[in-house]
């Protein structure tokens, strides 16, 4: 009786193909788009507040602004802010320095208005003047030595001060040392703490003050 001998091969292997996760990507355009939009939000929360003068007395608006700063200290963490973008006239948009506001609200009891507040930033000379200004010819500025100590924080010894008028000028003597940290700068503005835990806002002056 013939038998039947059958070879039975194993079925080919078919092996699982498992698609990969999705994974978040973190793009340029998405970093940038998250800064411009803190961005706005800080401008807008400070828009209103007379470049601190109203924020004294309303310690919620105070708190919103400072949350703001720090979601912009955020995003700058990782960056260099004290290479040349930093030389520039900054011009006052927001502070919680009480000196600067007590100027500016004090001007009109000496028959005068504070005009543009201003940092005078000189990266490579290592200068800084911190300006304000009453037009239409008056000017109080000091004169700073300063050194860069780190990424994103700077020391300044003040080396004098002048209060100056259209046909006279009164010397005052320097006073004072410190340093501040820009927390974040981009071609717009900039955010800025001290050594005394206040706080600035400034944008980039559309001329270059001298003196």
């Amino acid at each position: 009786m013939a038998t039947c001998h059958c070879l039975l091969l194993p079925a080919p292997f078919k092996p699982t193909i498992i698609p990969p996760k999705p994974t978040s990507k973190i793009t340029c355009s998405s970093i940038t788009t998250q800064s411009q939009s803190a961005k706005q939000h800080l401008l807008t929360l400070i828009s209103d507040q007379h470049r601190g003068l109203k924020t004294q007395n309303d310690p919620i608006k105070r708190s919103s602004i400072i949350q703001a700063i720090d979601a912009m200290a955020d995003l700058g963490k990782d960056t260099v802010t004290t290479d040349d973008s930093l030389s520039a006239t900054w011009r006052l948009l927001w502070t919680t320095e009480k000196e600067q506001l007590f100027i500016i609200e004090k001007a009109p009891l000496f028959g005068t208005q504070a005009g543009d507040v201003l940092q005078v930033i000189d990266v490579e000379k290592r200068t800084l003047n911190n300006v304000i200004t009453f037009p239409p010819d008056g000017v109080f500025f000091v004169r700073s030595s300063i050194e860069v100590s780190s990424s994103q924080r700077v020391n300044f010894r003040f080396t004098s001060a002048v209060l100056r008028g259209k046909n006279w000028e009164i010397p005052l003597p320097p006073f004072g040392q410190g340093w501040f940290e820009s927390l974040y700068i981009d071609e717009e503005i900039r955010v800025v703490k001290d050594i005394r835990g206040d706080y600035l806002v400034v944008d980039k002056a559309p001329y270059a003050w001298k003196e």
